[in-house]
């Protein structure tokens, strides 16, 4: 265990590092700010979770100068939300050392951030394209900037920002002092680390730290078909207070949301598409409670900071473990407890295993709950709103009322037909969801089978989901 205060820091920023409530570091946390400290270029592999922003943010802050014409760092992000969460803690940190962090991103006002940037803020945290837009307008001048940080540089490069990037590292100070967050390291990020990093440690954060302990991880074996009728199931059986569904594409989420809305859920969905006034506002719902269901891509719900999320669904399984484990950790959090569900189509189940397999936990399996289930759910639903009825609010206007009715009917026909008007009906609306196609598996090196290289992916039709469409019991099973 290593406290902050072993790790010889800037007293302002150990205040504030106190003032948020933290006392030990984390391991990433530990082995970082000290060699970052020494002046030593780092690659950081360390999942969401681990402490990333404050092993970065603590050696990026203690040596900003306070007085400065030009930012002197920078931090790159692959998303708005990354860079404004990133932003955020930045200013906690620095707040007592008077060092500003200015978040810069495409979809707001770029002149709003050249107004901003004459404030002039010591640090930078951008999205690489609206970097490189201020960079071709000279409103920020990277030569000056001689310490970088790329945060989750993995998903950068998948997002298609890897000539952004070399373009951006081409441009900052040559003496700069360089570290890389990612969660992998495939062979097209290790070229930019061999260009333009000088001879980096590299800090690792164990696997073991790969899991989600406040989360009960579940999973439901599900045909594509039958996958929205067992999530309105679930969401009736189990109501959440605030629930994540994260679909593999954009597509998906659109008409997920929307199918939600229409079958009477309050549901909105964000993706990278949205514009930035468009993100902001379902994301102030989502944290109000407005909406209590938001769908979401992985891109889009990274950096997402929002207490109080009950329940996340896996409604297409994700492509990798370090996803799955982002995806999860948005539920049971500050020591609350969560629950995460996993839709896998029969053809889905070994990447599913091979999910577990990576991060060293297996995920109980449920049977798809009935529609009898779902109505339960909601008669309970009913009941608790009675319940609460009963116990908070004043009633007593309402006796005589109640014993002139229990003259006229007993006691259990009332109750009965009390919980019937308070139950949501369930409603039959038929939606549409294109279907999509299933993850091939992975083998036991972690590379997909590429059984079907070379074929046209098969043009697959839009599948009608209706009550009809009854899937089988809700049951813990034993593992199959």
């Amino acid at each position: 265990m290593t406290l902050f205060s072993e790790l010889q820091m800037n007293e302002q920023i150990l205040r504030a590092v106190n003032e948020m409530g933290f006392e030990e570091a984390t391991p990433i946390q530990a082995e970082v700010i000290p060699k970052f400290k020494k002046g030593r270029d780092i690659i950081g592999q360390a999942q969401t979770g681990t402490g990333k922003t404050a092993a970065f943010g603590i050696p990026l802050i203690e040596q900003m100068e306070e007085e400065t014409d030009y930012p002197q760092g920078l931090v790159l992000a692959p998303t708005r939300e990354l860079a404004i969460q990133v932003s955020e803690e930045l200013n906690r940190l620095g707040r007592f050392k008077k060092i500003q962090s200015l978040a810069i991103y495409g979809g707001q006002d770029i002149s709003r951030q050249i107004k901003a940037l004459k404030r002039r803020p010591q640090i930078i945290v951008a999205t690489p394209g609206r970097f490189m837009d201020h960079m071709r307008r000279k409103t920020i001048r990277p030569e000056h900037m001689n310490m970088v940080v790329l945060d989750e540089a993995d998903e950068m490069l998948s997002m298609g920002f890897i000539e952004d990037i070399e373009t951006i590292l081409g441009s900052v100070a040559d003496n700069r002092q360089t570290l890389l967050f990612s969660a992998t390291m495939p062979k097209r990020l290790q070229s930019v680390t061999a260009k333009f990093m000088n001879e980096p440690d590299v800090v690792k954060v164990k696997s073991k730290g790969m899991t989600v302990s406040n989360t009960e991880q579940r999973f439901i074996e599900v045909p594509e078909k039958q996958k929205f009728d067992t999530l309105c199931h679930l969401l009736d059986i189990t109501p959440p207070e605030l629930a994540i569904v994260f679909g593999r594409t954009k597509r998906r989420v659109d008409e997920v949301s929307e199918a939600l809305n229409q079958r009477g859920y309050a549901a909105a969905g964000i993706h990278g598409d949205l514009k930035q006034d468009q993100r902001d506002k379902v994301l102030r719902k989502f944290k109000k409670g407005t909406v209590d269901i938001l769908v979401a891509t992985d891109v889009a719900a990274r950096g997402l900071d929002v207490t109080g999320v009950t329940h996340v669904y896996n409604f297409d399984l994700p492509q990798d473990p370090e996803s799955y484990v982002h995806r999860i950790g948005r539920t049971g959090r500050a020591g609350n407890e969560g629950v995460a569900y996993s839709f896998s189509t029969p053809k889905e189940i070994s990447h599913l295993r091979f999910i577990e397999q990576t991060i060293k936990k297996e995920m109980t399996r449920y049977e798809m709950p009935t529609f009898e289930e779902a109505m339960h759910g909601r008669y309970q639903q009913a009941v608790n709103k009675l319940k609460e009825t009963a116990a908070e609010e004043q009633t007593t206007e309402l006796e005589n009322v109640a014993k002139t009715l229990l003259n006229g009917y007993d006691a259990v026909t009332l109750v009965a037909a009390a919980v019937k008007m308070n139950t949501k009906e369930p409603d039959n609306v038929s939606v549409q969801l294109t279907e999509e196609a299933s993850l091939r598996p992975k083998n036991k090196s972690g590379h997909r089978n590429n059984g079907n290289k070379g074929k046209r992916p098969d043009r697959r039709r839009p599948n009608n989901y209706s009550k009809s469409n009854k899937p089988h019991p809700p049951k813990k099973n034993k593992r199959s």
